[in-house]
């Protein structure tokens, strides 16, 4: 099992008001698997992720990735962790305005241990005759394919993904989703991804409902179908 999450409890404390965001949360992914958390705003996922994703602590349970429990590791050892095991796509990008697509990229790969070829990311994102482009020069598809390269370039063993169409119009947003799926089948990438979107959910191998704090659904899928042919 690549990811195993157990019994993980999270809260936060505002006064003398404690909410609670995680209430024991259980999840399992292969290696190479696509999963999708689907649940409203307010439900965990964001928390979840960050937490799978080295950014966050939770306050009990364990959280097992490639076979390294979370808990046990310092602050060093967490920020090893998420610079060359994880690979993060937001749903705004977060590009650097001031660096070409191939500075924005570059500069992941060069503080990575194990960096795939820059070149070759692009190529395998269709962003190759954008290299030498400045983020304020394309559309918010091409943005998100530079978030995606960016992401990948370090060769990480867990893409997290966090709305990663939110901010895209339909066609991009299918666009974006094929992409993910040709990442997670060229590299072997095991994906995470969170989303409010439901279709989402037929192109992943499990699925995980939360609500309020809970995955109340778990759904493997035995047949998944192309990005493609999703349609919402």
């Amino acid at each position: 099992m690549f990811i195993d999450v157990s019994n993980l409890k999270k809260s936060y404390t505002s006064g003398e008001i404690r909410n609670e965001v995680l209430k024991g949360i259980g999840l399992k992914l292969n290696k190479r698997e696509i999963g999708v958390i689907l649940g409203p705003s307010g439900s965990g996922k964001s928390t979840l992720m960050n937490i799978i994703g080295g950014i966050d602590r939770g306050d009990s349970g364990k959280v097992i990735v490639d076979g390294v429990e979370l808990n046990n590791l310092n602050d060093d050892g967490l920020t090893e962790y998420r610079r060359g095991d994880i690979g993060f796509v937001f749903q705004f990008y977060n590009l650097v305005p001031n660096l070409t697509v191939g500075e924005n990229i570059e500069v992941v790969a060069n503080i990575s241990k194990l960096p795939l070829n820059t070149d070759e990311v692009l190529a395998a994102v269709e962003m190759q005759d954008k290299k030498n482009r400045f983020p304020r020069e394309l559309s918010g598809g091409e943005q998100q394919r530079v978030s995606i390269a960016r992401a990948i370039v370090k060769n990480p063993k867990l893409l997290l993904c966090d709305e990663p169409t939110g901010a895209l119009d339909y066609q991009t947003s299918r666009s974006i989703l094929k992409l993910l799926h040709k990442v997670n089948q060229k590299y072997g990438t095991t994906i995470l991804m969170i989303t409010h979107n439901a279709a989402i959910a037929a192109m992943a191998n499990r699925v995980f409902r939360m609500r309020s704090g809970e995955i109340v659904e778990e759904v493997v899928n035995h047949t998944t179908v192309p990005a493609e042919r999703i349609e919402w």
